[in-house]
């Protein structure tokens, strides 16, 4: 594979794990190997389901209860994030992944979960080859900086304010 780079998919908008999930099956459509890892994400979604049909290329792990976004995180909910932000560098670190995604990174970095300091190391210190992506809301200007693509989503309307649920299949 060629030099990896950067990528933050970040901004109020919808759109930035679908993305990163676009990618990453993109990689698969390559023979890729591809290291998911979710943070605040607990809930089963559809996009679960159709990545285990490439559970050959995709290892997805999840590191969250239902989700806390919106309120202060408890104890078990930094634990699991911990843990989680531990595997995903062994992850990067152990060379058998082309693509690692930390999706929703901005939230745990947001909530303190995680320090910017950790971040900045892994970004920093990632294998040449291994392209690394970044989502969530409120990514720190000093990850936007070193990355190499950053793609805002910016919400201009969404049905959601007009208190449409999150529909199966579509949301989540």
């Amino acid at each position: 594979m060629a030099e990896g780079r950067v990528q933050i998919y970040t901004g109020d908008g919808k759109g930035k794990t679908t993305a990163a999930l676009g990618l990453a099956l993109r990689a698969c459509g390559h023979g890729l190997k591809v290291f998911l890892a979710q943070f605040a994400k607990g809930r089963e979604s559809g996009e679960h389901e159709a990545l285990k049909r490439f559970q050959d290329l995709v290892e997805v792990r999840r590191y969250g209860r239902e989700s806390f976004i919106g309120k202060k995180p408890e104890a078990e909910d930094i634990e699991l994030c911990r843990a989680g932000f531990r595997q995903a560098r062994e992850a990067a670190a152990s060379g058998l992944y082309d693509l690692l995604i930390l999706d929703e990174i901005g939230i745990a970095l947001h909530y303190k979960m995680i320090t910017l300091e950790e971040v900045l190391e892994l970004v920093r210190g990632k294998p040449a080859a291994l392209e690394l992506v970044l989502t969530g809301s409120r990514i720190p200007r000093r990850l936007i900086e070193l990355a190499d693509l950053v793609t805002e989503m910016r919400e201009v309307k969404h049905y959601h304010r007009r208190g449409v649920a999150a529909r199966k299949g579509i949301e989540y």
